[in-house]
């Protein structure tokens, strides 16, 4: 379909040019430094809507990207050609508490699951910020709170309805379309477009222990050995994160407890942190669905963002300091610098196959490293990417006797590799990021999207005869 006049006749939703009102609103992004002045923005209603999108780029031979929550720093959400959002229409939750299934557009963000879950008493594993979108999240793996219990998001997902590259709507499971469905469980977008994501949900109490705790930087060799203590022990319905930043007032230590229980259980569960006796504790039991926007405010809406992520086994106190003098420096005037250590109990997680899924699984925790800066600039974003990448550094080197030379990270906490241009790099970073599974997803890639259509993350190259 490559007549314009045509798919106005038969798209159902809505079509977005840079002439409409709604224009500057269509292109938003969470990054300002990820927007892109797109020729079209569709609005698809369906499935359908969406392969009539795909068939008009595809014949077209224009751009493509889809986006979900629109969280992708690198602007793999964005295009300067066709951008397919499913956010505002693809965007329903349905629970289905006999079977114990939620029904997820597309074009939700964590935020509607998590809602919808529990008001029926229910939860899956999802995203730590609740703004980000589901199915980016999906794609990539997905760690959360909940991991702990219930593994990654992708060990979660049970069905997929997908667009792929030839217009074809399918249906991918265990036993139907099987190995597309092992590709889309980690291998990000290249497979095609997926509308609709069919989770288990898991009954989940109303309330749960979280929030933060407030250091001052002179407590983090007492608070590293502290958790250095608790973390071979952790539980499964436990988990921490330590989020060092510049604050107002200076640099700043937040420690997120969460503890799926009872206030009176988590505060004997965390004694141990309570007992070094926080500057300030806003530690408290809360509402289940106010878990995952804790974080939200300290990553809003309308700034300039980088992130990069790596792997860490476990953290001296030397190497936090380090970084954390690190970033006080870069925290200064246009930017801010910070750095997550996410402690998520992996067992559950390790305990599937390791050829189950094409997502990579690692004995290892995440660190994720944040710059922002206010005026969307390419120097600011240059500046931006080499404070994070500065900062990965010290912990690629730190990690080096346990972990080994190579230490890409999480692909979801990673946008490096999308910059790459070069077709030898980008093949060497997707191999790095699946491992032994990058052969079987090539195979994969050249059945079902073999003229490389979507090529806007850690991009397979389809294998070849």
């Amino acid at each position: 379909m490559s007549d314009f006049s045509s798919l106005q006749a038969v798209f159902k939703g809505d079509l977005v040019t840079p002439e409409h009102v709604d224009y500057n609103d269509a292109i938003a992004r969470w990054a300002i430094n990820a927007q892109k002045r797109a020729q079209l923005v569709a609005f698809p209603k369906d499935a359908k809507d969406v392969s009539l999108i795909v068939n008009y780029a595809r014949d077209n031979k224009v751009h493509l990207a889809i986006k979900g929550g629109g969280h992708s720093t690198a602007g793999t959400s964005s295009s300067t050609g066709v951008v397919v959002d499913q956010s505002r229409y693809l965007n329903k939750v349905e629970i289905d508490s006999e079977k114990q299934l939620g029904y997820v557009g597309a074009g939700c963000v964590w935020a509607d699951v998590d809602k919808a879950a529990i008001e029926k008493g229910f939860a899956t594993v999802g995203g730590t910020v609740n703004h980000t979108g589901v199915a980016g999240l999906t794609l990539g793996g997905g760690y959360g709170w909940l991991t702990g219990i219930h593994g990654l998001v992708i060990d979660n997902l049970v069905e997929a309805t997908v667009v792929l590259a030839n217009g074809d709507i399918l249906t991918a499971n265990t036993s139907e379309n099987s190995d597309l469905f092992f590709g889309l469980r980690g291998g990000g977008c290249n497979f095609g477009i997926v509308t609709q994501f069919v989770f288990k949900i898991h009954p989940q109490r109303r309330t749960i222990f979280a929030g933060p705790l407030i250091w001052t930087p002179d407590r983090l060799e007492e608070l590293i050995k502290v958790t250095n203590e608790w973390f071979p022990t952790q539980k499964p319905n436990e988990g921490v994160m330590h989020n060092f930043s510049k604050g107002p007032n200076g640099p700043v230590i937040r420690t997120i407890l969460f503890y799926n229980g009872s206030e009176a259980e988590g505060r004997e569960c965390f004694k141990a942190f309570f007992d070094l006796k926080p500057a300030m504790d806003f530690s408290a039991e809360i509402p289940y669905e106010n878990l995952n926007g804790m974080i939200n405010p300290a990553v809003p809406h309308g700034k300039g963002w980088t992130i990069k992520g790596a792997f860490y086994s476990k953290f001296e106190a030397a190497t936090l300091k380090k970084m954390f003098e690190r970033i006080t420096v870069s925290s200064s005037g246009e930017h801010e610098t910070m750095f997550i250590v996410e402690y998520h109990s992996v067992a559950k997680m390790l305990s599937v196959p390791a050829d189950e899924t094409a997502f990579v699984r690692k004995d290892a925790g995440n660190v994720i490293f944040i710059d922002s800066w206010k005026t969307n600039t390419p120097e600011n974003t240059a500046i931006g990417r080499a404070n994070a990448k500065e900062l990965s550094n010290i912990v690629v080197e730190s990690q080096k006797a346990l972990l080994g030379e190579n230490n890409e990270g999480y692909g979801n906490y990673d946008e490096d590799k999308t910059q790459e241009s070069n077709i030898g790099a980008v093949k060497s970073t997707a191999e790095n990021l699946f491992g032994d599974n990058y052969l079987r997803l090539q195979q994969i890639k050249a059945k079902y999207d073999p003229q490389n259509f979507f090529a806007n993350w850690f991009v397979i190259l389809p294998a070849t005869a």
